[in-house]
């Protein structure tokens, strides 16, 4: 296919581009759906931070970011500790690390970030991403975040939801394989609809057209650091998705328009997204999938798709209508998207190959488990280090201080 632009009609390009968005759709809202923000202004900073990536990488990757899902847990938990808006002030920064890490990859190439964050150590932290708020899934799941949904219902729906996921990302063919998530909650809202618990006031109240509610951050230390580290595990996954992009189009983009170009424009993105209550952006696989699937590598369906996302952060009714899902049925998805984090941080340590009951690697994996999953937490107030913030620097000074081990020991 080709990928000069002015052979292509208006129509194609919507289409295609719609497409791109709508595979995105339901990966998109659902983090600001599980985080308590509103899924208007992800869509608005979805298709505002990948018009910005665009403009840095001068629409040479063929990407389109969106809520990250790394986030998900660190967001629950800021909000609950510190409120929205300071903890927007928290994923700024985290914005900001991505920044200071593409600059230093700019002038020292890659070769650092490996020594400073082996798979030893970024292994386990996506785990504890992953597992830290697996109670929060299934309590979800179970209907006690729920006032009109007793535990049978629940479960019912929960349980529904979750196998049609299931079924779809393993059996499903073709566009179906790329959207087992909006499958889940599809099925499941209309079992929700059909037993009546779907409470439609929300939508009767919105308007048709309005401005999504934007927060401003604020800063404060405590937010700040309790989110700069969960920076750190997207940012090398995001060398992942690059290669991955890459190897489906058949371009380095490491090399052009270049990983310190990449990583800028994503942490551009994300600040941006903070600056307006929205959830960090990353570089959406399901989108990667859809490529290679329709083999649409022209960048341009990207930027179709980012502005058709501005647009419908407007659709007030739509925003409204998201919200209504109720909480069993995002909890069983949960349930899976938890543990399914979990074990891409499990292949990371499989694919290194390094043994893991070798005394020093045993150490580090074993601290940053426990110190993430476990609640440890050091200092108070407005210095606490907790959950994945402390578990990755645990790991990073383990990593740093601890000697290698010679082979056959």
């Amino acid at each position: 296919m080709t990928t000069n632009t002015a052979q292509e009609s208006w129509p194609k390009l919507l289409l295609t581009g719609g497409q791109m968005l709508f595979v995105a759709f339901g990966a998109l809202v659902l983090v600001p759906l599980l985080t308590g923000l509103d899924p208007s202004v992800a869509l608005f900073t979805a298709g505002v931070g990948t018009l910005v990536f665009h403009g840095i990488t001068r629409q040479t990757v063929p990407v389109f970011l969106a809520s990250s899902f790394a986030f998900i847990a660190p967001i629950q938990g800021s909000i609950a500790s510190f409120g929205v808006s300071a903890t927007m002030g928290g994923l700024m920064a985290a914005g900001l690390v991505y920044v200071a890490i593409s600059q230093a990859v700019r002038l020292k190439g890659t070769a650092w970030l490996h020594r400073l964050l082996p798979p030893v150590v970024v292994g386990p932290v996506i785990m504890v991403i992953g597992l830290a708020l697996a109670p929060v899934a299934v309590s979800m799941a179970t209907g006690e975040t729920s006032d009109n949904i007793g535990y049978g219902a629940a479960i019912f729906l929960s349980m529904a939801s979750l196998m049609v996921t299931l079924v779809l990302a393993v059996f499903g063919r073709g566009l179906l394989r790329l959207v087992p998530i909006m499958g889940g909650i599809a099925v499941g809202y209309l079992l929700a609809l059909l037993m009546g618990v779907v409470d439609f006031t929300p939508v009767r109240e919105a308007a048709w057209l309005s401005v999504p509610n934007f927060t401003a951050p604020s800063f404060h230390w405590a937010a700040i650091l309790f989110m700069i580290p969960v920076a750190i595990a997207p940012a090398v996954e995001h060398i992942g998705d690059m290669v991955a992009i890459g190897s489906v189009t058949r371009k380095n983009y490491l090399e052009k328009p270049g990983l310190h170009r990449t990583l800028l424009g994503d942490g551009l993105a994300t600040t941006t997204a903070a600056l307006f209550g929205g959830p960090p952006n990353t570089t959406y696989s399901e989108v990667t999938g859809a490529v290679t699937l329709t083999k649409a590598f022209n960048p341009k369906y990207m930027v179709i798709a980012a502005v058709l996302a501005i647009v419908l952060a407007f659709v007030g009714k739509l925003g409204a209508l998201l919200q209504t899902i109720p909480g069993p049925v995002m909890g069983g998805i949960m349930t899976l998207l938890f543990g399914s984090i979990a074990v891409v941080g499990m292949n990371t340590l499989v694919r290194a190959g390094q043994s893991l009951t070798a005394a020093r690697n045993l150490v580090v994996v074993s601290l940053i488990l426990v110190f993430g999953i476990g609640g440890m937490q050091f200092g108070g107030g407005q210095f606490t280090l907790q959950g994945v913030s402390l578990a990755a620097l645990v790991g990073i000074a383990l990593n740093w201080l601890l000697p290698a081990e010679k082979e056959g020991e």
